[in-house]
């Protein structure tokens, strides 16, 4: 039987309170047209620059000076639950309006421990999702690290691994510069086994070009770590997100996604944020020019469109008014929670990226009929 098949999207609302794509096949045969309704499960998972969650608390063993009551910033109790809430919020509205629930994976940087991923994960807008945690510290000497979050009805983690990234000084090859590990974390979504790698590379601190060697090693870093995992598996659906420090075009993620012919097709790493770099979307601005160094990138059997499985759907950078600075100098930036007169009240100086992944969904007995 010959088919040729249109389609288009809606949402519609299940009793669970999630929301799945509908799409319409419809099928040409001789006997003319039938339709056949399809239903797919969506979820997102994000990564977001949390910008400096620190506790207020000093910590002898890390520079955190600054963000205690008596240091620079002023940091209180009062403003970091302030900045909780806010952080909180801003997460419990990211891809909100399609999967009609908070992320299911949740890649975090620029946050100071543990304890501070413990009261926003109790902030009452997110509670109700019960993420669990994972964390490690990194050497990173303003004692900032990366982190996961994941709502355990949907991912079941398995192993966690954090990989330090060594780096030395060019110019002094005995001083190692201490920055942030990257996490590995392989898991269960829903019987399904994928892996994912949380990033914070190297800043562009002294500048891009001078700096660009640090975030090129990082690169290296983590392709060895997917060449690990597909060594055991070939197919790992792996995802790779993170603060870059680097747009999509640069030397540092053209080295991660490596050379055509160099990997096969199967193992290949797919960058959906190219396309919206491309249109001049970014995550963060500096200098009235936009940046995405904030990414999300998927292994290629996420691309495959077999959606008996999860696959690669849509990539989005959340910019939600309320997260844009309504004014001033930095009008239409990322409202950011510091600011030269102290805290704002803002959210982060990035804007939160995630991707959409969608399954066909099982139907019951019952559907069947």
């Amino acid at each position: 039987m010959k088919f040729c098949c249109t389609y288009f999207q809606t949402i519609k609302t299940m009793k669970a309170g999630q929301k799945l794509i509908i799409i319409l096949l419809f099928l040409k045969s001789s006997l003319g047209f039938t339709q056949e309704e399809i239903n797919y499960q969506i979820l997102s998972v994000a990564f977001y620059n949390l910008e400096n969650l620190y506790d207020y608390v000093d910590d002898p063993l890390i520079f955190d000076e600054d963000r205690t009551p008596e240091g620079k910033d002023h940091w209180t109790q009062e403003i970091y639950r302030d900045k909780l809430k806010n952080m909180a919020y801003a997460i419990s509205r990211i891809g909100i309006d399609q999967a009609q629930q908070p992320p299911v994976l949740l890649g975090l940087c620029e946050l100071e421990n543990l304890r501070v991923l413990e009261d926003l994960v109790k902030e009452p807008v997110l509670s109700k999702q019960q993420y669990g945690i994972i964390h490690y510290d990194s050497p990173d000497r303003r004692g900032i690290d990366v982190g996961l979050l994941y709502q355990p009805r949907y991912f079941v983690p398995k192993h966690s691994v954090s990989h330090e990234l060594v780096l030395h000084d060019r110019e002094d090859p005995e001083r190692q510069i201490y920055t942030r590990d990257q996490l590995v974390v392989s898991g269960s979504l829903e019987g399904e086994e994928i892996h994912l790698i949380v990033n914070h590379w190297p800043s562009r601190s002294g500048g891009a070009s001078a700096s660009s060697y640090k975030r090129e090693q990082a690169a290296l870093l983590t392709r060895n770590i997917i060449d690990s995992l597909q060594a055991i598996d070939p197919y790992s659906k792996i995802i790779i997100m993170g603060d870059f420090n680097d747009d999509p075009v640069n030397k540092s993620l053209r080295k991660l996604a490596g050379k055509d012919g160099e990997v096969p097709g199967f193992q290949k790493i797919f960058n959906p944020m190219k396309e919206l770099y491309s249109k001049g979307i970014g995550s963060l601005a500096y200098r009235d020019s936009w940046n995405l160094f904030d990414q999300i990138l998927l292994t290629a059997p996420f691309m495959e469109k077999k959606y008996d499985t999860y696959q690669f759907f849509k990539a989005h950078v959340f910019n939600d008014k309320f997260l844009v600075t309504p004014e001033g100098q930095y009008q239409g930036y990322p409202f950011r929670s510091f600011g030269f007169s102290g805290y704002t009240g803002g959210y982060s100086d990035h804007f939160p990226v995630y991707v959409f992944l969608i399954k066909e969904k099982t139907k019951t007995a019952k559907e069947k009929k």
